[in-house]
């Protein structure tokens, strides 16, 4: 959230325009008071409410600039019945993982169960296709979270001299 000054000094700069404007304008005093302190309590609550989206998970349906985005790490993830699924996912070059809010869905809790445990069977976690998609749809043929396939391992870089002969073979 390195970008989050640069909004709130958007903010306050929008504010100040307001209150400019309104402080010349050829009003009342009490007028022109009301518009300094409402741009103070502007400025005070967006600091309040900035800080705050700070720790929250953003709902899923909102990332909208990344919705071409077909894959994701999870990272970790808490299923609240009834309520929601939240994930903490990490995205390929985005720097810092972050925390999402999806819809609850009786099959997509069970899909994330069953991958997690998958996941820590085979050591390979857990991924969320499509993540950022406008509708999460629960009819698709593939599961929206699922542990991928262990990589077999690398191929042994041997110098081919083929096999040891014992012996005089005559």
């Amino acid at each position: 959230m390195d970008n989050l000054i640069y909004l709130y000094a958007a903010v306050v700069l929008l504010a100040a325009v307001l209150a400019s404007i309104s402080i010349w304008a050829p009003r009342k005093l009490w007028i022109r008071g009301a518009a300094i302190a409402a741009t103070a309590g502007l400025i005070a609550v967006a600091y309040v409410g900035f800080s705050d989206l700070l720790s929250r998970p953003k709902p899923i349906h909102l990332e909208w600039a990344m919705r071409s985005m077909e894959e994701a790490n999870v990272l970790g993830a808490s299923a609240k019945e009834g309520e929601a699924i939240y994930v903490w996912l990490e995205i390929d070059g985005v720097a810092e993982p972050r925390a999402y809010k999806l819809p609850w869905s009786r099959e997509m809790a069970e899909q994330l169960q069953e991958a997690t445990e998958q996941g820590r069977g085979n050591r390979t976690g857990v991924r969320l296709r499509s993540p950022f998609r406008a509708e999460l749809d629960e009819s698709d043929e593939q599961p929206t979270f699922y542990s991928p396939p262990r990589r077999p391992p690398a191929a042994k870089a041997g110098k081919g001299a083929g096999p040891l002969v014992f012996g005089d073979t005559r």
